[in-house]
């Protein structure tokens, strides 16, 4: 099994309209409870460049509470044609195909028309097609021009789908069953991104959710699949999408670059002194995460989190996408993650934990402030 061990989320309320901001639990498995649940005290636990047991070390934040991907560029409800340009101008900048964009687009229009009050956003669809399938790319394959994948995608050993008994037969860009297809009244070919996408969408509308609250947006995706690590993948992806919307002339930029190679390896275990698995290591620690997203991005960082903290250019604002996170005192910074957006940093925690998504800064915890290295 790829991914290591998951906190126990505990549900927040909400901090920013109805966008819920969270953080990551150290001690068990994601579970995000009731909005109207009081998050618990959060347990201390090594979270640091140290070996597990440091005395010096403390815990930065530790609890992922129910957390929506921001608001996204909307796609256009006009003729094809405008929608094909829609999708044109942002393809690049996203990296996903102009076909894949269309789907994802025609399955938020068709639920805008069915269940506006879902407020299913494209950005969603786009983060399940990433992780199922790299939109459709998954083993060789692509789409056509029809939007009809070129290699057949059956039942394949996917990320977000691990764990998954061989039994479920999952197809398709949006990987979804023919019991979920059926349920969804899914109408063409499972193999078509316009039809799978309105399938995938009206399973996460299901019940008349409104997918603009964190709670039912965790509670959509938990029912779309039960992984932590397809969870993950899916709020990281859709959130990078949703930012790069609204500024696709930002996508080149090293601090985007950073994002996107740490968002790949999400569910990597935490391995201390870890530079990851292009040098040998099963996965990072804090600031080999840190060091080798900003090294894919050609900007050199320092090895560890607190001469990353002494180096770096220190914001004084607030922290933008691919910024450093810092988490200690003036005398010694133990942590680091690399903030994502809308409260939320990508970090490698501690010893048997992986690489995950948490809130960056939450009360009572010991951030010392942000870096900028590009």
């Amino acid at each position: 099994m790829r991914f290591r061990k998951w906190g126990r989320a505990a549900a927040g309320r909400a901090l920013i309209a109805l966008i819920l901001v969270g953080a990551l639990a150290t001690t068990a498995w994601l579970l995000v409870r009731s909005p109207q649940q009081q998050a618990p005290t959060v347990a201390v636990v090594p979270a640091n460049d140290q070996p597990a047991g440091n005395a010096a070390t403390a815990a930065g934040p530790s609890v992922l509470e129910a957390s929506a991907p921001v608001e996204a560029q909307a796609p256009q409800e006009q003729a094809p044609s405008e929608l094909d340009k829609w999708a044109a101008g942002l393809s690049g900048a996203l990296d996903i195909p102009e076909r894949a964009l269309v789907g994802y687009a025609n399955g938020e229009l068709t639920l805008r028309k069915e269940q506006p009050n879902c407020n299913l956003s494209w950005v969603t669809l786009a983060g399940i097609g990433k992780a199922s399938s790299d939109h459709g790319r998954y083993g060789g394959g692509s789409l056509n021009a029809d939007g009809v994948t070129t290699k057949t995608l059956g039942a394949v050993p996917l990320q977000g789908a691990a764990g998954e008994a061989a039994s479920e037969q999952r197809s398709g860009p949006m990987q979804l069953t023919q019991q979920e297809w059926k349920k969804a009244k899914g109408t063409g070919s499972i193999q078509d991104i316009d039809d799978a996408s309105v399938a995938a969408g009206r399973a996460l509308c299901a019940s008349g959710v409104n997918l603009q609250s964190g709670q039912s947006w965790w509670n959509a995706i938990d029912g779309y699949r039960d992984s932590d690590l397809f969870r993950q993948q899916v709020l990281g992806n859709a959130q990078l999408y949703a930012a790069l919307s609204l500024a696709p002339q930002t996508a080149s930029a090293p601090a985007t670059r950073a994002v996107r190679f740490a968002l790949d390896q999400l569910g990597l275990p935490y391995v201390w002194g870890g530079n990851g698995p292009d040098t040998g290591a099963a996965g990072f620690d804090c600031s080999g995460l840190t060091k080798a997203a900003y090294d894919s991005a050609g900007v050199s960082l320092p090895r560890t989190a607190d001469s990353q903290y002494r180096t770096e250019p220190r914001v004084t604002d607030a922290p933008k996408m691919g910024d450093l996170v810092f988490y200690g005192s003036q005398a010694f910074i133990h942590h680091v993650g690399l903030y994502l957006g809308n409260g939320l940093m990508i970090n490698a925690p501690t010893t048997g934990m992986a690489v995950q998504i948490a809130t960056y800064h939450i009360a009572g915890d010991d951030f010392a402030g942000a870096g900028r290295p590009a």
